[in-house]
């Protein structure tokens, strides 16, 4: 669909589905202010969030904000992020040498670090997991996890081995 501002309203229009020639539904307009109040009770809402979410939440907002941390290592965050099929768990995806790289067509790397998380305070454990990270060079504790086998060779790591089911 597309969304757009219609003077005092909220447009939703020209709805798509890739599997369907036509999608039936008519436009839907809400007043702009309240849209706007309840985009912003929605995105404060975090009730739905369980602890390792919400320390991956805290955790990306804490080393996103330390511009420079990856720089010396010439890394770059790609994402921090809590899988609910994986609830004791944050991972933190890392692109070296950035991901400039991938559009430029050169060499790069994606690494996966696997923090485990507790049932401990989810500000808490962001702080203490931030400290951790910024400390030493987070290649040296990550799994490559994309690329190429091609791009690891020649920027000097190993290549994964598959794991048999």
């Amino acid at each position: 669909m597309t969304i757009q501002r219609d003077g005092d309203d909220v447009v939703w229009d020209g709805w798509r589905n890739p599997d369907e020639d036509e999608v039936g539904l008519p436009a839907f307009r809400f007043e702009a202010q309240e849209y706007q109040r309840e985009v912003e009770r929605a995105t404060a809402d975090r009730s739905w969030e369980w602890p390792a979410r919400t320390v991956a939440r805290l955790l990306e907002q804490d080393l996103r904000e330390r511009t420079d941390w990856l720089a010396r290592w010439e890394c770059e965050l790609g994402a921090v992020s809590a899988w609910p099929w994986e609830p004791a768990q944050v991972n933190v995806f890392l692109f070296h040498p950035g991901r400039s790289a991938v559009k430029e067509d050169h060499p790069w790397l994606q690494f996966r670090m696997i923090l485990a998380v507790s049932g401990d305070d989810p500000a808490d454990q962001a702080d203490r997991l931030a400290a951790q990270l910024v400390a030493a060079d987070p290649r040296r504790a990550a799994e490559v996890c994309g690329g190429s086998p091609e791009f690891a060779r020649q920027l000097g790591y190993p290549w994964p081995q598959r794991r048999r089911a």
